[in-house]
């Protein structure tokens, strides 16, 4: 862990700064253009348009960053990385503006709890209803930006585990057809199902560099209690109320607090335990590496000891794909690329774009993998993603 972070701490500091307004439209540069020294925004093929530039200034992102120079047209040997297409960099921003705010949002609902101010269903489900419809209008892009961020050590990984598990469990919902009023009580619970870890000592749910000791581990099994009698006192409606008391209840019945099985387990909670079992698989702790989302997947459909509903779990694989969306891959081509969108007839070989295979129209090229076509091979990391 420490190796890591003391490689992306030096890559980050040969990062250059640049305005976004100096930079002409039609530029290229001669490594990858970052958005907060996290996200790739742009790979040296793609040229700096005005979309892009105007998106930018929309949002309010000032400067981007990049190892490389800015230049006046694209030269191949210069590639090194990968990412959206010419034409995705507008949404990337709007995405990566729409999970900041996101984030920022969360806190705030976070922030309310821990000085005792009252929550209000009306005024959260309202919020709700534009944050499912932005979700679900930027899906693939949303799952792009949320796969390539990694919060740092310092970060409190309560709010990160919160607005990704939301993300997904609201992706799931959709797929499975919730009507709207359903979606946005799934997305209130979700976004409110950790509530009650507030109101446990802060040195449990800040992030640690170090695993839970047992003591911590037994505390923070009282969390759903904690959240559902929360919610309950501000006259939640039950469907919600029970989504936080259920969600680490599990199939099988080894879950907590109710030891629940099956059908006794209520719905939103069954998305919900599918969603953050996902999120906190595929993502980085203090204390442990993340798998990538391929790995996740394979873990969850294996559904060791019959712990998730497998509906949810077939709904989150057709959602994300088998290889989720924003994971970088290698092909059977000996190319890099990077999933795009799944394929709704088969989650087994998802769209993927292909770096440095450029279309007549200047994009990268994006493709449909199969079987007997162009296929992945196996997910890269990203530090093979950069050599």
């Amino acid at each position: 862990m420490n190796n890591i972070s003391e490689k992306s701490i030096a890559a980050t500091r040969t990062m250059k700064k640049y305005k976004a307004k100096d930079i002409p439209p039609g530029r290229f540069f001669s490594k990858p253009v970052y958005l907060d020294k996290k996200l790739i925004l742009m790979a040296p093929e793609m040229p700096f348009t005005q979309e892009m530039k105007k998106a930018l200034e929309n949002w309010e992102f000032k400067d981007v960053y990049s190892a490389g120079d800015m230049t006046g047209s694209y030269s191949k040997t210069d590639t090194t990385t990968n990412t959206a297409s010419s034409g995705d960099g507008d949404k990337i921003v709007k995405a990566k503006k729409f999970y900041d705010d996101f984030v920022k949002y969360v806190n705030k609902l976070f922030s309310d709890v821990t000085l005792g101010n009252e929550l209000n269903f009306d005024s959260i489900a309202n919020d709700m209803k534009s944050t499912c419809d932005s979700i679900l209008e930027d899906r693939r892009f949303l799952l792009r930006v949320q796969k390539n961020i990694h919060p740092n050590p310092s970060d409190n990984y309560l709010t990160s585990h919160t607005v990704k598990s939301t993300i997904i469990a609201i992706i799931i919902g959709s797929y499975l057809k919730f009507p709207n009023h359903k979606l946005i009580e799934l997305g209130v619970a979700s976004v409110l199902h950790e509530v009650g870890m507030l109101k446990l000592p802060s040195s449990i749910y800040l992030s640690k560099n170090h695993p839970l000791s047992p003591k911590d581990q037994q505390a923070i099994t009282s969390h759903p209690v904690l959240s559902y009698n929360l919610l309950k006192s501000f006259d939640f409606p039950i469907a919600v109320t029970m989504a936080v008391l259920d969600h680490h209840e599990r199939e099988n019945g080894s879950g907590y607090p109710r030891k629940l099985t099956g059908e006794k387990i209520s719905l939103y909670a069954k998305i919900i335990a599918v969603a953050c079992s996902y999120e906190a698989i595929s993502n980085l702790r203090p204390y442990r590496e993340a798998k990538d989302g391929h790995a996740g997947m394979l873990e969850l459909l294996k559904n060791q000891d019959k712990r998730y509903d497998e509906t949810i779990v077939k709904a989150l694989v057709f959602s994300l794909s088998l290889y989720p969306i924003g994971l970088y891959v290698l092909l059977s081509t000996g190319q890099k690329g990077q999933v795009v969108d799944v394929n709704p007839e088969n989650p087994r070989f998802p769209i993927v774009q292909v770096f440095d295979d450029l279309s007549p129209d200047g994009k990268n090229k994006v493709v449909e993998t199969s079987k007997d076509g162009l296929s992945i091979t196996r997910p890269l990391t990203r530090e093979e993603m950069n050599k």
